[in-house]
């Protein structure tokens, strides 16, 4: 049974992805940073396990995945779900909500899926799914921050795709627009 491991998996879209690998039959692992209660819910009615750490910080990437990989076993399918937004027009937009969206939205994305290559590229399998963006192609108003990460998350997969698909590690990226969860 492959392992599959989903950021921002316990709420919106990343719910559905978890829900919907675990029906496909997988084990899945859902990271969240935020809402214990929320969280703990979604397990317990979802019989899905969870894991709390920022995507945000290499180390604790680092660790998680390897708590994850303890209980479950090795990763075989990375969902790069997890996403902020720190809205406000360019002009009056604060270093600190740049850095917060870029550093979850982009550079999680590099912390979560670098500490697996290894493991990818010795087993010959993995696979990797980054949710962007619409607005990560086509800008938006009061979103720099975010069409930013989001169409630096379309560049990374492309160039990570190119790079592995002789591995056997394949790498997508899909664009939805506006989902109300």
């Amino acid at each position: 049974m492959r392992v599959a491991l989903i950021t921002g998996g316990t709420r919106g879209i990343g719910a559905a992805i978890s829900i919907k690998l675990k029906e496909s039959g997988y084990k899945v692992a859902a990271i969240y940073a935020g809402n214990d209660e929320v969280a703990t819910k979604f397990s317990k009615e979802n019989k899905i396990a969870i894991f709390k750490w920022s995507i945000a910080n290499y180390e604790e990437c680092v660790a998680g995945i390897k708590s994850v990989e303890e209980k479950l076993g090795p990763i075989d399918v990375l969902v790069n779900n997890a996403g902020i937004t720190r809205d406000g027009m360019f002009h009056k937009m604060s270093q600190e909500q740049w850095r917060d969206v870029i550093n979850v939205n982009l550079n999680g994305l590099f912390n979560m899926t670098h500490p697996l290559w290894d493991g990818m590229r010795a087993r010959g399998f993995g696979r990797i799914v980054n949710i962007s963006s619409i607005v990560g192609h086509t800008g938006n108003i009061g979103q720099a921050n975010y069409t930013a990460s989001k169409a630096g998350i379309i560049a990374m997969s492309k160039s990570l795709a190119i790079e592995y698909a002789k591995k056997n590690i394949n790498i997508n990226c899909i664009s939805p627009g506006f989902i109300k969860t």
